[in-house]
């Protein structure tokens, strides 16, 4: 049989050899030979990874059993080169299969449909392995006390029905919840004077918040059910028709999109975001894709324990990331600092040393430092990358130079957010993901992965432990521990692979030791992408700019309100009637910021 492998697949066989370094001289059992040929041979056709898990079954894989050194070395390589065999394999079965999809639709027809499977996907959550040793205790509250009753009515019953001896013991409450749908159509009759002596007509005017022919409680309604409800602008037009408002499409749109009817959101969300990025050291920040008039674009979320807001932009560079966090007015600083930055970036020291000579202490905006390098360094536009580092640098050191700069913002590990503030926190949810993506076929692999998971969110749980309770001892004890877990070696390659990333990442991931206040993941703006997300589920893309404006506000606003514990629907309605009852969002996050800080101190 092992002749018939050899023979059959050579390339393979070759391929091992080489991989192994004349391991096919050491001493290998031949059955062992015979099951690796054969699990080299069949990840290349047409076999499942469950039928080639019944393969590996038949030989031990117990790694740490083997008393041979040489032979222990040699299965631990194989089970290694199967591993890795089976993931590029996998890898370039799915590029293959994009391939001809992209093939099939550059001919018109279409590609193979994406069908979730409905068992047996993997699942990248980290949330039962976090909370296995939480109890989670079920409090039922009671909702009958906080249920707002309208009117009682009594329910009586049939006396002939009763016998004689009956005694009447009072009543027995039952809350029923209902709702009442129905139009409230008013018909205003303005009082109209007129004067001979200034032939001028004087007419009164309709009560504050009723403008043209559509009341402040049904533009309340269309904003809730639009933003909250994410009902499509046709799903709203056919539920008002259905409760016999008449109300044209292209109003809906007008009161969702368009000024003046939402001008005041606008400055509202203005002011939560610069309240919001005032209430703590550190920011959070993740981004999700967009669609602008079918175009790619990218939909930001910045937030904290207080507030989430969002920004659609065409891109997710630093420059993007520096724009949204200065709100618009971001410069460009020539500073040591900046030049510092260059050199990090990699830039040209020819290139460094011309812009050293001719731009030091200078500060300007975007339109300005445009026009000052084409006119200095016409041949620079040529030159992308340079210009690249050139305007990334300068941007940096001009936002950390503000007084009002983001100290920690708190990401995962994607490049856009490096170096903008002066530390970068990484979230543990994002780097234990890694770890669920694994997917090892030999079962000691499953084993040492799960094990290695399993010390992972214990160290993790520590860490949530010492944020309630920091103290010295405790920072250097976890600090040695992190060590420790992370310089375990195991029989499994692409595990060590990625404890070594983690490792690597000490600094960041730590830094709650020394900050205690900062959080350990990045939940709270992922969960602002999931809104993201489930709005695009509604409406696929936004048709304008005023459009996308306007969903970036009224998500903000209910995202905002939602973390503030604050009704969204009462709120829209309290701006829409200008009766300003109640306090905007923006004071309602300095008030608790600031009641955290004197409870902190």
């Amino acid at each position: 049989m092992l002749f018939i492998l050899q023979k059959t697949h050579q390339p393979q066989v070759r391929f091992l050899k080489c991989r192994t370094t004349n391991l096919w001289r050491q001493k290998i059992t031949f059955k062992v030979r015979v099951i690796i040929c054969y699990s080299l041979s069949i990840i290349g056709n047409n076999m499942t990874r469950a039928d080639i898990t019944k393969v590996l079954e038949t030989i031990n894989q117990n790694i740490d059993a083997i008393s041979d050194e040489s032979v222990k070395s040699s299965q631990r390589i194989l089970l290694n080169l199967i591993e890795m065999l089976l993931k590029d394999n996998e890898e370039l079965r799915a590029e293959n299969q994009r391939l001809r999809d992209e093939n099939n639709r550059l001919k018109g027809e279409q590609g193979k449909p994406d069908i979730r499977k409905q068992s047996g996907s993997q699942n990248i959550s980290s949330e039962k392995e976090r909370n296995r040793n939480k109890k989670k205790l079920k409090s039922k509250k009671k909702k009958n006390s906080q249920i707002k009753i309208n009117r009682v009515e009594i329910c009586t019953i049939d006396k002939t029905k009763l016998p004689k001896d009956a005694i009447f013991k009072g009543y027995k409450p039952v809350i029923v919840q209902d709702i009442i749908i129905k139009t409230d159509n008013i018909k205003f009759q303005k009082e109209t004077y007129y004067s001979p002596s200034l032939k001028k007509s004087f007419m009164a005017s309709l009560p504050t918040g009723y403008n043209g022919e559509f009341g402040p409680q049904l533009r309340q309604l269309i904003i809730s059910l639009y933003n909250e409800s994410n009902m499509s602008e046709s799903a709203i037009a056919n539920f008002l028709a259905n409760h016999d408002i008449l109300i044209g499409a292209g109003t809906i749109s007008r009161f969702l999109t368009q000024p003046p009817e939402i001008e005041e959101f606008h400055q509202e969300k203005k002011d939560i975001v610069i309240a919001g990025l005032q209430s703590t050291d550190y920011q959070q920040m993740d981004d999700t894709s967009a669609r602008v008039k079918g175009q790619n674009h990218y939909d930001h979320i910045l937030c904290n324990e207080f507030y989430m807001a969002y920004f659609t932009k065409p891109n997710k560079n630093r420059l993007t990331i520096i724009d949204i966090l200065t709100q618009g007015t971001m410069r460009f600083t020539f500073s040591e600092q900046a030049f510092l930055l260059m050199q990090e970036m990699k830039l040209p020291e020819k290139w460094l040393t011309i812009i050293k000579l001719n731009y030091t202490d200078k500060t300007v905006n975007r339109k300005e430092l445009d026009v000052l390098l084409d006119t200095h360094f016409p041949n620079l536009k040529k030159h992308q990358p340079i210009r690249q580092i050139l305007l990334e640098s300068t941007a940096i050191a001009s936002y950390q130079s503000l007084p009002n700069a983001v100290k920690f913002l708190l990401t995962d590990d994607a490049p856009q957010y490096n170096k903008i503030a002066l530390y970068h926190p990484l979230c543990w949810v994002h780097d234990g993901r890694h770890y669920k993506k694994l997917t090892p076929i030999v079962k000691s692999h499953q084993a040492t992965l799960n094990d290695f998971v399993t010390m992972y969110w214990d160290y993790y749980n520590q860490l949530l432990i010492y944020k309630a309770f920091p103290t010295t001892s405790e920072a250097d004890r976890l600090s040695k521990e992190f060590d420790c877990l992370f310089s375990i070696e195991t029989n499994y390659d692409q595990l060590n692979e990625r404890i070594a990333k983690t490792k690597n990442k000490k600094d960041q991931l730590l830094l709650v030791l020394n900050f205690s206040f900062l959080p350990l993941h990045n939940n709270d703006s992922e969960l602002g992408a999931r809104g993201q997300a489930r709005r695009r589920d509604m409406s696929f893309h936004t048709m304008s700019a005023g459009g996308t404006e306007a969903k970036d506000t009224f998500m903000t606003l209910q995202q905002t309100a939602k973390k503030l514990a604050v009704n969204f629907y009462q709120y829209i309605g309290d701006r829409i009637n200008k009766k300003y009852n109640m306090p905007s969002l923006a004071n309602l996050i300095a008030e608790r910021s600031q009641k955290m800080i004197l409870n902190t101190s």
